[in-house]
């Protein structure tokens, strides 16, 4: 649909945009053009959808068949009314990624669905979206143990020798965990993964792919681009993986593209049911959803590309894509700034770290999950300190922790070019603090994960014991 014209409908249908516009003194007969479009009032949570009562929000003032539930980063919650017609445009995205990549059209599928289930977001409109494909003929079957890991445990070796693939769907920090810890033949069952929710790095991509027995990374592992606001927006494909592996190589080419020291989620967007626009340097999306939304800013870090564009920039810098895919446009999201730590002057990225351990004198001892943070010691000298979890049965050690810890540097010194021009050599070295699988204080199990933690004061860092010590200047 032309955003023009989805504008007019919702101007037209839903009681709170009406207000909105003449609270800014907008004429809707007025817009008829992009240019139009371009310079309407931008919605956001705070001046639009907490300002108004939930029916409001919808077309006629009529709330949906459901509603799911998000906290966001405040802890309050949100109510986003869906419907069965928000479900099927959002099976079109799952479909391609099934369809184009997983060839599930001749091949009989297990869908496992591993997102929380109950009001949350994720789980039960996933179910919703897989069983939509179920109705366009797919061979697919779905059970939704949830993050229930007695579950999927209990449920997987029953099933999945049924079927000709096994397509697990959830976080990928979760999805990786389970992997690695469940004693389960995955190289049996021909894995597949579909992931949302967090930018992962390449290197997560290859390891988990070869611990899943997964033989092609690029086709066997997709990511969703999604938000609680609108549900599904954009879908990795393999010609956007493609991309992103050539770039991922290529931290100085990933940088002259992006301008930013860490890799994005690419994606690619149908324009005809999603309008993304870029506002100095975030995300703007327009949609019809069960809240429908104009111009509406998630803040979230990232861009738009045009198809031609992209394919000219990767093919004039030597990558020859096997095909050109769909010719939709790119959005590229880093996610949101308040995730990153400023260490002299330098933005640290979690993605930065996480390569770091992804590497394979590394990823055998770790999970994955880490917390970043500065910290002041006595002296208010600042330390980079990066507190990573141990595998299941491992114990910290000075040779993990000092493998860590040149590894997390030596991804920093490749990918952030910020961190090697700003940091003094003689603070570089991270600290690492190895604890324990489930760690309560940083990884308490079923907990919802944050990479990062504000600055700690008067803090010192790990003692030599747990950790390497900085360089001496």
């Amino acid at each position: 649909m032309d955003p023009v014209e989805l504008f007019h409908e919702v101007a037209a249908t839903v009681p709170a945009y009406r207000r909105f516009l003449a609270e800014h003194q907008v004429d809707p007969a007025r817009v008829v053009t992009p240019e139009d479009f371009a310079r309407l009032p931008m919605t956001t949570k705070d001046n639009y959808t907490l300002r108004h009562p939930l029916p409001d929000l919808c077309r006629n003032g009529v709330i949906g068949d459901m509603i799911a539930v998000s906290s966001g980063s405040t802890g309050t919650p949100s109510f986003w009314p869906r419907s069965v017609a928000d479900e099927r445009v959002i099976a079109d995205r799952f479909e391609e990624v099934f369809s184009d990549s997983f060839c599930a059209r001749e091949r009989r599928t297990l869908a496992v669905v591993c997102f929380a289930l109950g009001t949350w977001v994720g789980g039960l409109f996933t179910v919703g979206c897989c069983r939509h494909l179920a109705e366009r003929g797919y061979p697919i079957t779905v059970v939704a143990p949830g993050t229930d890991r007695r579950e999927i445990r209990r449920v997987l070796p029953e099933l999945a020798p049924h079927f000709d693939q096994v397509v697990l769907l959830g976080y990928p920090p979760f999805l990786k965990n389970v992997i690695d810890t469940e004693d389960l033949p995955w190289a049996d069952w021909n894995v597949k993964l579909v992931t949302a929710g967090e930018v992962f790095s390449e290197e997560w991509r290859a390891l988990v792919a070869e611990r899943a027995g997964i033989a092609d990374p690029v086709r066997g592992i997709a990511s969703l681009y999604g938000t609680a606001d609108a549900g599904v927006l954009a879908n990795e494909t393999a010609l956007s993986v493609g991309i992103r592996r050539f770039l991922a190589a290529r931290p100085g080419t990933a940088r002259e593209l992006f301008g930013e020291s860490r890799l994005p989620t690419l994606a690619q967007y149908d324009p005809r049911v999603r309008f993304f626009e870029e506002h100095q340097g975030t995300l703007l999306f327009s949609g019809d959803n069960g809240v429908p939304l104009i111009r509406y800013h998630i803040a979230d870090e990232g861009g738009v590309l045009p198809h031609r564009d992209l394919l000219g920039f990767v093919r004039d810098r030597g990558h020859r894509p096997e095909q050109d895919g769909p010719e939709r446009p790119f959005v590229y999201v880093f996610g949101r700034s308040h995730f990153t730590v400023s260490y002299y002057g330098a933005n640290v990225y979690p993605e930065n770290i996480a390569v770091g351990l992804e590497q394979p004198e590394v990823s055998g001892s770790v999970t994955g999950k880490f917390v970043l943070e500065v910290a002041e010691d006595e002296r208010h000298d600042r330390h980079l300190v990066v507190t990573v979890e141990l595998m299941p049965g491992e114990k910290p050690s000075e040779e993990v922790a000092q493998a860590a810890g040149e590894s997390i540097l030596g991804q920093l010194l490749r990918l952030n070019s910020e961190f090697a021009a700003y940091v003094p050599p003689g603070q570089r070295m991270p600290f690492v603090r190895l604890r324990e699988a489930g760690d309560l204080e940083y990884f308490p199990p079923g907990a919802k994960h944050r990479y990062t933690r504000a600055t700690t004061a008067a803090r010192p860092p790990a003692p030599p014991r747990s950790g390497p010590r900085p360089t001496a200047p």
